[in-house]
C-alpha cells in the first residue's frame, strides 16, 4: 500500500500502515505541541478524523479495555483519585473519555453536556455549585491539549481514566 501525505516537506510515500501511522503522527497538531515536540510522554498515533455522529463509540470504549474509569469526589485531580486507588492516571485515555456520549454512561449529565475549556475535564458540575455554573452540566473540553490529570475545580467531579 502507497499513501501519499501531501503537506510539509518531510512528507513522504509510506509503503505500510504502520509508517503512515508514523507519519501521520508527526504532522498531526493533535499529537504534537509548539510544533515540535509530544503533547505527552505516550507517543501514539491519531486515527484518521471521521465525520460519523456515534458509529465509532464502541470502537473509542474498546480504547478503554484493561483501564478503570472513576468518578472522582468534588473538587479532586484525576491524580489524586487514582492514587487512591493504588493505580495511576493515563493521559492519553483522556482523549478517549473527553466525549459528551462517552461522559454519559459514567455520568447523569441532567444538564446535558456543554463543550468548554478546561484541565477539570472531562467532568460533571456537582449539584451545589452556583446556578451560573450550570449545576448536573457534563464538560467536555474543546482544546484537548489542556486534557491533563492534575486538573480540579472546586466545583466539578472529574472522569478520571485509572490503570
Amino acid at each position: 500500500m502507497k499513501v501519499k501525505i501531501a503537506k510539509t516537506a518531510t512528507s513522504g510515500t509510506y509503503p505500510s500502515i504502520f509508517d503512515f501511522c508514523s507519519g501521520r503522527c508527526r504532522h498531526n497538531s493533535g499529537s504534537v505541541v509548539h510544533e515540535n515536540a509530544y503533547i505527552s510522554e505516550f507517543h501514539h498515533c491519531f486515527s484518521l478524523p471521521s465525520n460519523q455522529s456515534g458509529d465509532d463509540h464502541r470502537q473509542q470504549e474498546a480504547r478503554l479495555v484493561g483501564v478503570n474509569v472513576v468518578i472522582g469526589g468534588q473538587g479532586e485531580s484525576c491524580d489524586l483519585v487514582c492514587r487512591s486507588k493504588g493505580q495511576s492516571c493515563i493521559v492519553n485515555k483522556l482523549l478517549v473519555l473527553n466525549q459528551c456520549e462517552i461522559i454519559k454512561k459514567y455520568m447523569s449529565c441532567e444538564g446535558g453536556c456543554l463543550a468548554s475549556v478546561g484541565s477539570d475535564q472531562p467532568a460533571e458540575v456537582v449539584d451545589d455549585a452556583p446556578k451560573d455554573l450550570n449545576p448536573g452540566t457534563c464538560l467536555y473540553t474543546k482544546p484537548q491539549s489542556m486534557l491533563s490529570c492534575d486538573g480540579s475545580h472546586p466545583h466539578t467531579q472529574r472522569l478520571c481514566p485509572c490503570a
